[in-house]
């Protein structure tokens, strides 16, 4: 990651901000580096070093950005000393570490000590920087989660599904195939979150019993598609990843009509990851190529064949791997669900649609023409005639700011339980 100092500004300062304020740091987070932050930092430091962040100091600030630390246990030491110790609780050491018998703490064990705050923060956009640090914190906080890496994008990122639960019944949710459309990333995590949270203290999660849904079904969740396309968007390529930025850069200058990175929707390649299924994908070319979209853009490239694009490839490989009976793909925005593919109609799927529609408050509605081809929904409903929907949260205009997300997730809660729930 970038070295920061006084007078940048970014995301990346902004998880700087989020880790000194989660470390009783207290500072705006803004994503301005300021006084204010300098100050931060030299407290939290505990030193006359010079206010900067380098490597070393990305070191020491990424616990709070994961949310757990280590500790060796000494002698003397008990669960209860330890979570007052480390600011964590005993509830959250002993989900953290099954293995350890409370009451016979042996010295030299290495203890995950889970700090007592939510993981998923609702304050900072997002990138694959915050995401893969959550879902590290999220598989070290909830043992009983799984993760498991279905591809890379184009720069090298991880494409990592977690999933949760032992039913045999299996859903997949995914989030972000457009890069300026983030803000679903962090709709999956806390739902992951929330659900994990219930589950391991026996209570509800949207008023369902978390252990219910555990039991009952295998819920997979690949909260980031597109994760180069949304470090784009964010301003958080690293320094060495230049020849990404000036590429996308020279996509961009042949549609100046897009605002950039604001516009950004495809991949660092400039493919439209969700016009890459082979669901109509001959249509959707004709329809874009007639838009004007006849080479990589910010949006509505449909790429030279179907499922060129890796993370296209990794989401169509990791389904056709699996038995899923549903799924969920999270865009933005409109506050719509879209429930069809041409005239197929999967057996429960429009009343399935309409519970969406109850527990959300968002219409049911027919995908529009010009975009109601060679999608991952599209393909899916083809390929397996379930039910499948793509979910627009929110309302505005690309990207959605998290001022929205409060909001988004409370909308959507009951559609997210509901992707399983009402496959009975």
């Amino acid at each position: 990651m970038r070295d920061l100092v006084p007078g940048d500004r970014g995301v990346l300062v902004q998880y700087v901000q989020l880790a000194l304020s989660r470390a009783g740091f207290p500072v705006t987070i803004d994503g301005i580096f300021g006084e204010k932050t300098c100050t931060g930092l030299k407290e939290f430091f505990s030193s006359g070093q010079e206010c900067k962040i380098g490597s070393t100091q990305w070191e020491m600030l990424l616990p709070y950005l994961k949310g757990y630390q280590t500790y060796r246990v000494q002698e003397g030491d008990t669960l209860w000393s330890v979570a007052a110790h480390m600011r964590s609780t005993v509830q959250r050491l002993t989900t953290a570490n099954p293995m350890v018998d409370p009451a016979n703490l042996s010295a030299g064990t290495v203890l995950f000590v889970p700090f007592d705050f939510p993981l998923v923060s609702q304050e900072v956009a997002y990138s694959s920087y915050i995401t893969d640090w959550i879902l590290e914190g999220l598989l070290v906080r909830y043992p009983f989660l799984h993760e498991e890496p279905v591809g890379k994008s184009v720069m090298g990122r991880n494409l990592t599904v977690i999933s949760i639960g032992e039913g045999k019944k299996q859903v997949f949710y995914n989030a972000a195939f457009h890069a300026n459309e983030w803000i679903t990333t962090p709709v999956l995590l806390k739902f992951a979150e929330d659900y994990a949270e219930a589950f391991s203290r026996g209570q509800q999660v949207a008023g369902v019993p978390a252990s219910w849904l555990y039991y009952g079904f295998h819920l997979s969740l690949l909260a980031l598609v597109n994760p180069d396309g949304v470090d784009l968007v964010n301003g958080v390529l690293d320094d060495n990843e230049t020849r990404y930025l000036n590429q996308a850069q020279q996509i961009a200058a042949r549609y100046p009509d897009i605002p950039f990175p604001q516009g950004w929707k495809a991949n660092i390649d400039g493919i439209d990851l969700n016009l890459q299924f082979p669901a109509g994908w001959e249509q959707a070319k004709e329809i874009k190529y007639a838009q004007g979209y006849e080479t990589p853009a910010p949006r509505d490239y449909v790429g030279e064949a179907p499922l060129t694009a890796p993370e296209s490839r990794a989401v169509y490989d990791y389904t056709r791997a699996n038995d899923f009976s549903l799924i969920l793909a999270y865009h933005t925005q409109g506050e719509v669900i879209y429930w069809k593919y041409l005239d197929y109609e999967p057996d429960h799927s429009y009343r399935i649609a309409r519970y969406f529609q109850e527990v959300s408050g968002y219409a049911v509605e027919e995908t529009p023409g010009a975009s109601g081809y060679a999608g991952y929904k599209d393909w899916f409903i083809q390929e397996y005639n379930r039910p499948g929907y793509t979910i627009e949260a929110g309302l505005g205009i690309n990207p959605l700011q998290m001022d929205q997300f409060a909001k988004i997730y409370e909308d959507n809660i009951g559609i997210l339980t509901g992707g399983m729930t009402q496959l009975y």
